[in-house]
C-alpha cells in the first residue's frame, strides 16, 4: 500500500498545477457565468425575437445619430460638402474644428434664450395636460350614462393626425375669419391677433400642444385607476374618509408608476415637438415660439448658407439635456422606491 501511494503521489506532483498543492489542484473550481451570459442563457428565445428590430433601430438611429455628432465637431456647411452639380463632382472640403462650435453656442445668448423658452414650454404644456388628463380621467372611471359616448369623443383627438389639429387651429386662430375672433367680436369684444402677438402666440401654441397630448395622458391614467382596487375606496369610505382624502391617499399613490412614465415620455416628445410650432406659427412672430428643435431645423434647411455642422451640435447638445433629465428623473424616482 505505501509503494502505491508513492507512485500516485509522484505522479501527482509531476503534473504541473499539483506542485506544491497536492492533489486539491486537480479539481479546478467551475467559473461562475457572468450576469450577461446568464440573462442570455434563461431568456435566450426572447433575446432572439427582438434583436431583429434592435439592429434595424441601431442602424436607422445609430447612423444618423454617429453622422451628426461628427459634423457637430466640423465646420461642414452648404459651400463645403459633398455634392454633384451636373455632371461635376465636388468632394467635401470641411475641416475638423474640435468643441469650437459647441463653445461658440453656449457662449452665445440665443441659445440660452431658446433653452429658457423650452423649458417653459414643456413644463407648461405637461403639466396642463397632466392636470387635465388627470380630471378626466378620474370623471370616466365613474359608472354613469353615456360614458362612452364620452370616452370615445375625448380620444379621437387622439386619431386625428397632428398635422390636421393643428391647420384646424390654425384656422380657429385666424385673425379676420376664425372662429374665436367671431365669438370675441359678438360679445362686444375686440379681436385678438393669436398668432401675430408674442404673448398670444406662446398661449396659443401651448393650448395646442395640449389639445394634442391631453389624450394620451387621459388613456394611460383611466388604465391606472381602473387597476386600483375597489376595496380601498370602500373600505376608506367606511372609515369616513373624504372624497379629497381618498384622492390624496389611495387614487395618487396607485397611480405613481404610471404618472411617472407617463410625465416622462410626455416631457421628452414636448420638448421635441416640432409639428406645433413649426406648422402653427413657423417659430414666429419674429423667434418669440421657436424652441430648440425648430431653430436646429432652420439652421440646416432654412437659413441660407446651411449651417450642417453648428445644426448638428444643437442637435447633440438637445440629446444630452433629455438625457441628463431622464438620469435625474429616474434618480429621484428610485429615491421615493419607484423601481421603474
Amino acid at each position: 500500500m505505501a509503494v502505491e501511494t508513492g507512485q500516485s503521489v509522484t505522479k501527482a506532483a509531476g503534473t504541473p498545477g499539483a506542485r506544491g498543492r497536492g492533489h486539491r489542484t486537480d479539481h479546478k473550481t467551475p467559473k461562475t457565468p457572468g450576469r450577461l451570459r446568464r440573462a442570455l442563457a434563461t431568456h435566450w428565445y426572447a433575446w432572439s425575437m427582438v434583436a431583429p428590430v434592435v439592429i434595424v433601430i441601431g442602424v436607422i438611429i445609430g447612423y444618423p445619430l454617429g453622422r451628426g455628432v461628427w459634423l457637430s465637431f466640423t465646420d461642414a456647411d452648404e459651400a463645403n460638402v459633398e455634392r454633384t452639380i451636373g455632371v461635376n463632382h465636388i468632394p467635401a472640403t470641411y475641416e475638423y474644428v474640435g468643441l469650437d462650435n459647441y463653445r461658440a453656442i453656449l457662449g452665445d445668448g440665443l441659445f440660452w434664450d431658446r433653452l429658457g423658452w423650452t423649458v417653459l414650454w414643456t413644463v407648461s404644456c405637461v403639466a396642463l395636460s397632466f392636470a387635465i388628463g388627470l380630471a378626466l380621467a378620474v370623471m370616466l372611471n365613474r359608472a354613469f350614462k353615456g360614458r362612452t359616448l364620452y370616452r370615445t369623443a375625448l380620444i379621437l383627438p387622439w386619431a386625428v393626425p397632428a398635422f390636421v389639429s393643428v391647420f384646424t387651429w390654425r384656422l380657429l386662430f385666424n385673425e379676420r375669419s376664425g372662429l374665436f375672433n367671431e365669438l370675441l367680436t359678438g360679445a362686444g369684444l375686440g379681436r385678438i391677433s393669436w398668432l401675430n402677438d408674442p404673448a398670444w402666440a406662446k398661449i396659443s401654441v401651448i393650448t395646442v400642444n395640449v389639445w394634442v397630448g391631453v389624450p394620451f395622458m387621459l388613456i394611460a391614467l383611466l388604465g391606472g385607476l381602473q387597476s386600483i382596487p375597489a376595496e380601498l375606496y370602500e373600505a376608506a369610505e367606511m372609515d369616513g374618509a373624504s372624497p379629497w382624502q381618498r384622492f390624496r391617499h389611495i387614487t395618487l399613490p396607485g397611480l405613481r408608476s404610471v404618472s411617472s412614465t407617463v410625465i416622462l415620455l410626455s416631457t421628452i416628445w414636448t420638448f421635441n415637438m416640432f409639428p406645433v410650432i413649426f406648422l402653427l406659427t413657423r417659430g414666429g412672430p419674429g423667434d418669440a415660439t421657436e424652441i430648440l428643435v425648430t431653430y436646429a431645423y432652420r439652421l440646416s434647411f432654412v437659413i441660407s448658407p446651411r449651417d450642417y455642422s453648428t445644426s448638428a451640435a444643437w442637435g447633440v447638445l438637445i440629446l444630452l439635456l433629455l438625457a441628463l433629465v431622464t438620469a435625474a428623473y429616474r434618480r429621484a424616482l428610485r429615491k421615493q422606491g419607484d423601481t421603474w
